[in-house]
Order: C-alpha cells, then sequence, then structure tokens
C-alpha cells in the first residue's frame, strides 16, 4: 500500500478511488504473486484459512516476499482476524485487520485480473468458481453432524406427524360423528376411532357376527358390547354409500400415518442409540432428540454448560423474565423427561438442575467417546433415581466418584468386546473380499478352491469335514451325483466296462485280398 485515506474512508470520494482501476493503481501496487501450483493445493490453504490455521505455502510465501529489518516494521494487512492471530503467534508480524485493511482487499479483489500479468477476469472467475464448488463439496462431504441431521430430521417429523393425525382424526369423528356419534364417547384413542370406522362401516349393517373382530381392534369385549348396541339405539343421521366410501379412505390414511409414526419412532430410537447412547438412556429417546435437535448438533450441545441445557426450548420465558425482574424459568425441554414429573412440586427445580448436570455430562461423553456404549447412561440414570428418593425420603446416595469408577471399569469392557467383534467382522470381510478376488481373477481351467459338504450328511445333521477340490473334480463329482439319482451308471464305471468290452471281443477275420488291396501294399511299400 503506498498512501491510504484512513479518517476519510467512508466518504463516497474516497469509495470512487477504490473503484477506479487508474486512482487505485496510485494506492495499490502489487509487490508479490503466487498462484497455487494444483487445485488440491488451492483446497488445502482454504481448508486450513477457514479453520485459522497457518498453512506451509503461505508461510512460505510471507518470509519469501515480506521485506525483513529497516527502521520501520512492515505491517501486514489480514482480511481475517482469526488468521491474523494465527500469523501474528507463528511469525511474530505486526497485523493490523479491519477497517481499512477491508476495503484495500475490496479493491483488490476487484481490480485483481488487472494487477496480475496474464490473468483475464473470466479465468479469475472460473478458477474460483472451481475451488468454492471443490470447497463446499468437501465441507459436505466430511461433515460431522451427519448422523446429527438424520436425528432432527426424524424429531421434527415426529412432532408434524403428531399434529396432522391430531388433526386428521379430528376430522374423521366429526364426519363420521354425524352417521354415529355414540362411538366418539366410547372410542377415545384416535388410531383406534379410525380402526372402528372401517370395520364398522354402516351402524345398520353391524351384526353379532362382527363382535370378534370388533374385539380384536377395542382389545375388550364389554367395549364392543356397548358399541354393538349403541348402533341399534343410535340417534345419528343415515349416510349414503359414496359418503361412507369417502370417510373410508380417509381413515384408511390415518391409520397408516399413525402406523409409519411408530416405524418413525422405532428408527430414531436405533439413531439415538448409534449416536448418543448415553443420552439416550438418561432422559429417552424423544427428549434426548428435541435437544440435540434445539442445539443444532451432538458437539454444540456438548459444549453448552449445565445451565444452558437446563433452560434450553424455555428462551423467550427466560428472557421475559429478565426483561419483567421476574422468576426465570427453572427447566426448558428437560421438563418433558419423567424425573420432573415424578418429583414434588418444591423439589422440580433442584431436580431439574441435577438431572440437567447429567445431561451435560452425558453427552460430552457421547460427543467425544470413540467407542459409543450407554454404560454411563444406565449409571447416571441410577444416580438422578437415588437423589430423586433422597429429596422424598433423606436415603443419602452414593457418592459421584465411586459410581464413576464402576462405570469407568464396564464401559472399558464393554468397549473391548465391541472392539473384538468389530475386528472379527472385518477379518471375515476380507476373507470374502480375497475369495471373491480369486474368483474373478480365476479362469476355468485354473484350479479354484471349493468347499464341498456332503448333502446326505447335512439332512441327518452331521456334516462331514469340508475338502479342498479343483474346479474340474467338482464339475465330475456333480455329473457322478445326478446320474446316481437317475439311476444311471457312473461315467467311470461306463469308460471301465467299454475297455473291458474292447479286451473281450474277437479279433475280425481278414478279409480276402483283391486286386485293388494288392495295388495300394505296393504303393505304401515304395513309399
Amino acid at each position: 500500500v503506498k498512501e491510504v485515506e484512513e479518517i476519510g474512508m467512508l466518504l463516497p470520494q474516497v469509495e470512487d478511488c477504490v473503484l477506479n482501476i487508474g486512482k487505485f493503481n496510485g494506492m495499490v501496487s502489487l509487490a508479490a504473486f503466487f498462484p497455487f501450483k494444483s487445485a488440491q493445493a488451492a483446497l488445502d490453504n482454504i481448508n486450513a484459512i477457514s479453520e485459522g490455521v497457518v498453512h506451509a505455502d503461505l508461510k512460505l510465501f510471507l518470509e519469501t516476499n515480506l521485506p525483513i529489518g529497516g527502521k520501520k516494521k512492515a505491517m501486514l494487512g489480514v482480511g481475517d482476524a482469526k488468521i491474523g492471530g494465527a500469523l501474528q503467534e507463528e511469525l511474530g508480524l505486526a497485523i493490523q485487520t479491519g477497517g481499512v485493511v477491508a476495503e484495500i482487499l475490496r479493491g483488490v479483489r476487484l481490480h485483481f485480473h488487472s494487477l496480475v500479468k496474464g490473468l483475464t477476469a473470466q479465468a479469475a472467475s472460473k478458477a474460483q468458481l472451481g475451488l468454492g464448488h471443490s470447497y463446499s463439496r468437501a465441507k459436505v462431504k466430511f461433515n460431522v453432524n451427519r448422523s446429527d441431521n438424520m436425528i432432527i430430521q426424524s424429531i421434527a417429523l415426529l412432532d408434524q406427524l403428531d399434529k396432522d393425525i391430531n388433526t386428521f382424526s379430528m376430522r374423521v369423528r366429526e364426519w363420521y360423528g354425524y352417521h354415529f356419534p355414540e362411538l366418539i364417547k366410547i372410542v377415545t384413542d384416535n388410531s383406534t376411532y379410525c380402526k372402528m370406522t372401517q370395520l364398522i362401516g354402516n351402524r345398520k349393517e353391524l351384526s353379532e357376527e362382527s363382535l370378534e373382530s370388533m374385539e380384536e381392534v377395542v382389545m375388550d369385549s364389554a367395549k364392543a358390547q356397548s358399541i354393538l348396541e349403541a348402533s341399534r339405539s343410535s340417534m345419528g343421521m343415515d349416510i349414503s354409500p359414496i359418503d361412507l366410501i369417502n370417510i373410508e379412505r380417509f381413515s384408511n390414511r390415518v391409520v397408516s400415518l399413525a402406523a409409519y409414526r411408530l416405524e418413525l419412532q422405532e428408527y430414531l430410537h436405533s439413531k439415538m442409540g448409534q449416536v448418543a447412547p448415553n443420552l439416550a438412556a438418561l432422559i429417552g429417546d424423544v427428549v434426548g432428540a428435541r435437544l440435540i435437535s434445539h442445539a443444532g448438533s451432538l458437539t454444540n450441545l456438548a459444549k453448552y454448560p449445565a445451565s444452558t441445557v437446563q433452560i434450553l426450548g424455555a428462551e423467550k420465558a427466560l428472557f421475559r423474565a429478565l426483561k419483567t425482574r421476574g422468576n426465570t424459568p427453572k427447566y426448558g425441554l428437560i421438563f418433558h423427561s419423567t424425573f420432573i414429573g415424578r418429583a414434588a412440586a418444591k423439589n422440580k427445580g433442584r431436580i431439574s438442575r441435577y438431572l440437567a448436570n447429567k445431561c451435560t455430562i452425558a453427552s460430552r461423553i457421547d460427543a467425544f467417546s470413540d467407542v459409543p456404549t450407554c454404560v454411563f447412561g444406565d449409571k447416571l440414570r441410577d444416580q438422578v433415581e437415588e437423589r430423586l428418593s433422597f429429596y422424598e425420603t433423606g436415603e443419602a446416595p452414593r457418592k459421584n466418584l465411586d459410581v464413576m469408577k464402576e462405570a469407568v471399569i464396564q464401559a472399558g469392557e464393554v468397549a473391548a468386546e465391541i472392539k473384538i467383534k468389530l475386528a472379527k467382522k472385518e477379518k471375515k470381510r476380507m476373507k470374502r473380499e480375497k475369495k471373491l478376488a480369486a474368483l474373478s481373477t480365476g479362469d476355468g481351467d485354473e484350479e479354484a478352491v471349493y468347499d464341498i459338504v456332503d448333502h446326505g450328511a447335512t439332512e441327518n445333521g452331521e456334516a462331514k469335514k469340508k475338502k479342498k477340490k479343483s474346479v474340474s473334480e467338482a464339475v465330475q463329482m456333480e455329473e457322478e451325483a445326478s446320474a446316481a439319482e437317475n439311476g444311471d451308471v457312473p461315467a467311470k464305471k461306463k469308460k471301465k466296462r467299454k475297455s473291458e468290452a474292447m479286451e473281450v471281443e474277437p479279433v475280425a477275420e481278414e478279409a480276402p485280398e483283391t486286386p485293388q488291396t494288392e495295388k495300394k501294399k505296393k504303393r505304401k511299400k515304395k513309399d
């Protein structure tokens, strides 16, 4: 930078100088330019800058081109404050970030193709676009929160399904209630009501024969009997067949949605067991998933202190209390846990604080442990149970140190077992791959190893020892087995019999010589 107006930088006249290439050349001159050797090198550099790390290329470039010594120490302008701090620590340079630096870098970016000889604006934009795509692709591909995203989406869908099923069930109740209003009071569950509307259809056609099928749906014989009696003396209006078909179709959709919700809940349970087993064991799948969803990821949740986890989900109430100087909320999303519901009114705040503390520990173990196990989650749950009983009965709970020592020993054993299982699976996979590679590379004539087990022995439950045979032998054995099943003689025996027949056959008498045969003999002798 030759000269720059720092005080009047934001004036329109000074801003125009940055936009005009002629005036900008008077402010700035190109000292050095170092192009990336390859696209991979560019990607490595941009990844290092995004993480605030000084790359070897950047360090070499600065050490080569910055003036060393002199009366005035060189000042380096850096756009990103994070990388500026890293450069200051590593190279001991005088760094300036923000303010005038941002305006100068804006001008450099705008006129970059003019400053560097042989570079066009089109080539620069193409290079930027390619690097941007590869950087974004790498960020998406190696995203550490991939499993967390599945949990966040599934819990959001689960909540949405609950709302939709409730709304649709109310619509079915209203619609079918015109025809059979008494059913609403007898069957209170939404999913069961929709199944009953499918089963009953027209209430006038309901009879004793359908009592068993109604019992299967309602799971109560008395309730099924009361439905049958109510249908006979119902005050509902008559309904046309086309209306009834539409109601049945709609109720069928609601039933299928309820079934899908159960499947989704199972999926969420399995995902939580893989990603955050300790948190799921402590507070449950749904509440744990809601905490992860609200925090954005499991890593973010692990970074939160226990006080934040306690009121996570009650932000409106917290800021309202701070604004009006009222009482701050005692709990947020963790209120849905069973522990707070079981605690007495005076102990709800205390148990929520204790539970938030344990949730933070569980989330940190899940986020940063190599082998996920639910040992710590179970131990932490036991501790919360003991604390709850302490508030009610006064029985002193165990010390945290003793509990954690037990948990560490158990977790080590479980992790060792899991590692052994994973190693065995890996060995099996490698063996399978080697066999497949051998089969794919080997030709039909070459000898390939096959494991052949006698079918008769396997039927009796006594499998014979496996024998290693070549391809040709295996084919031969299969032919013999098929021939034996058909009642034919095996190929080998046939060959033997043929040879014996050849030996037994008498030699045929020589035919009398003709003039032609004599001529042929003479020719052979001459040859």
